[in-house]
Protein backbone atom coordinates (compact mmCIF):
# COMPACT_ATOMS: atom_id res chain seq x y z
CA UNK A 1 0.00 0.00 0.00
CA UNK A 2 1.45 3.24 -1.14
CA UNK A 3 1.15 5.74 1.73
CA UNK A 4 1.19 9.87 0.72
CA UNK A 5 4.33 11.34 3.02
CA UNK A 6 3.06 14.10 5.23
CA UNK A 7 4.85 17.60 4.10
CA UNK A 8 2.50 20.06 4.69
CA UNK A 9 0.00 20.57 7.31
CA UNK A 10 -2.71 20.77 4.25
CA UNK A 11 -1.90 16.99 3.68
CA UNK A 12 -3.25 16.01 7.56
CA UNK A 13 -6.82 14.21 7.51
CA UNK A 14 -7.48 16.45 10.68
CA UNK A 15 -6.81 19.45 8.82
CA UNK A 16 -8.47 18.16 6.32
CA UNK A 17 -11.41 17.34 8.05
CA UNK A 18 -11.69 20.39 10.19
CA UNK A 19 -11.92 22.52 6.61
CA UNK A 20 -14.87 20.75 6.00
CA UNK A 21 -16.09 21.64 9.38
CA UNK A 22 -16.09 25.03 9.49
CA UNK A 23 -17.20 25.41 6.09
CA UNK A 24 -20.12 23.70 7.42
CA UNK A 25 -20.43 25.58 10.14
CA UNK A 26 -20.06 29.12 8.05
CA UNK A 27 -23.03 27.86 5.72
CA UNK A 28 -24.84 26.82 8.85
CA UNK A 29 -24.06 30.13 10.65
CA UNK A 30 -25.35 32.53 7.46
CA UNK A 31 -29.19 31.11 7.60
CA UNK A 32 -31.88 33.39 8.76
CA UNK A 33 -32.04 33.29 12.15
CA UNK A 34 -28.32 31.96 13.56
CA UNK A 35 -26.97 35.23 11.43
CA UNK A 36 -29.08 37.74 13.64
CA UNK A 37 -27.28 35.91 16.81
CA UNK A 38 -23.87 37.62 16.56
CA UNK A 39 -22.91 36.52 19.31
CA UNK A 40 -23.08 32.57 18.92
CA UNK A 41 -22.60 32.82 15.16
CA UNK A 42 -19.31 34.19 16.13
CA UNK A 43 -18.37 31.88 18.47
CA UNK A 44 -18.70 28.95 16.88
CA UNK A 45 -17.13 30.15 13.93
CA UNK A 46 -13.88 30.98 15.84
CA UNK A 47 -14.09 27.61 17.54
CA UNK A 48 -13.87 25.89 14.35
CA UNK A 49 -11.67 27.93 12.72
CA UNK A 50 -9.74 27.50 15.80
CA UNK A 51 -9.51 23.50 15.32
CA UNK A 52 -7.89 23.91 11.52
CA UNK A 53 -5.91 26.88 12.96
CA UNK A 54 -4.27 25.16 16.00
CA UNK A 55 -3.34 21.86 13.77
CA UNK A 56 -1.73 24.00 11.57
CA UNK A 57 0.19 25.38 13.74
CA UNK A 58 0.99 22.81 15.52
CA UNK A 59 2.42 20.79 12.91
CA UNK A 60 4.48 24.06 11.36
CA UNK A 61 6.47 24.24 14.61
CA UNK A 62 8.20 21.12 13.70
CA UNK A 63 8.30 19.94 17.52
CA UNK A 64 6.23 17.15 18.89
CA UNK A 65 5.88 18.80 21.92
CA UNK A 66 4.51 21.69 20.86
CA UNK A 67 2.35 19.73 18.12
CA UNK A 68 1.08 17.31 20.73
CA UNK A 69 -0.05 20.71 22.43
CA UNK A 70 -1.53 22.62 19.89
CA UNK A 71 -3.49 19.14 19.01
CA UNK A 72 -5.03 18.96 22.69
CA UNK A 73 -5.89 22.54 22.06
CA UNK A 74 -7.77 22.12 18.50
CA UNK A 75 -9.56 18.97 19.89
CA UNK A 76 -10.87 21.27 22.85
CA UNK A 77 -12.12 23.51 20.29
CA UNK A 78 -13.76 20.65 18.84
CA UNK A 79 -15.73 19.80 21.81
CA UNK A 80 -16.43 23.63 21.90
CA UNK A 81 -18.25 23.70 18.41
CA UNK A 82 -19.61 20.08 19.56
CA UNK A 83 -21.03 22.04 22.70
CA UNK A 84 -22.22 25.27 20.91
CA UNK A 85 -24.05 22.93 18.29
CA UNK A 86 -26.26 21.63 21.47
CA UNK A 87 -27.32 25.53 22.11
CA UNK A 88 -28.05 26.18 18.38
CA UNK A 89 -30.55 23.15 18.19
CA UNK A 90 -31.82 23.60 21.36
CA UNK A 91 -32.87 27.41 20.65
CA UNK A 92 -34.17 26.04 16.54
CA UNK A 93 -31.45 27.39 14.82
CA UNK A 94 -30.45 24.17 13.65
CA UNK A 95 -32.81 21.23 12.46
CA UNK A 96 -32.32 17.69 13.90
CA UNK A 97 -30.68 16.59 10.89
CA UNK A 98 -28.37 19.14 10.80
CA UNK A 99 -27.52 18.96 14.13
CA UNK A 100 -27.15 15.23 14.15
CA UNK A 101 -24.95 15.64 10.85
CA UNK A 102 -22.53 18.29 12.62
CA UNK A 103 -22.62 16.53 15.91
CA UNK A 104 -21.46 13.28 14.38
CA UNK A 105 -18.64 15.33 12.29
CA UNK A 106 -17.29 16.68 15.66
CA UNK A 107 -17.11 13.46 17.28
CA UNK A 108 -15.31 11.84 14.00
CA UNK A 109 -12.87 14.93 13.83
CA UNK A 110 -12.14 14.69 17.75
CA UNK A 111 -11.47 10.61 17.15
CA UNK A 112 -8.94 11.78 14.18
CA UNK A 113 -7.24 14.47 16.18
CA UNK A 114 -6.92 11.99 19.20
CA UNK A 115 -5.50 9.44 16.71
CA UNK A 116 -3.11 11.85 15.59
CA UNK A 117 -2.04 12.89 18.82
CA UNK A 118 -1.33 9.02 20.04
CA UNK A 119 0.65 8.93 17.10
CA UNK A 120 3.00 12.07 18.05
CA UNK A 121 2.89 10.91 21.64
CA UNK A 122 4.56 7.51 20.01
CA UNK A 123 7.17 9.64 18.11
CA UNK A 124 7.73 11.54 21.28
CA UNK A 125 9.18 9.02 23.43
Amino acid sequence: MDKKKVERFEDLIAWQKSRELTRKIYQLTEEEKFAKDFGLKNQIQRASVSVMSNIAEGFERFRPNEFHQFLSIAKGSCAEVRSQLYVAFDIGYLQENDFNELKKTTEELSKVINGLRSYIEQKKS
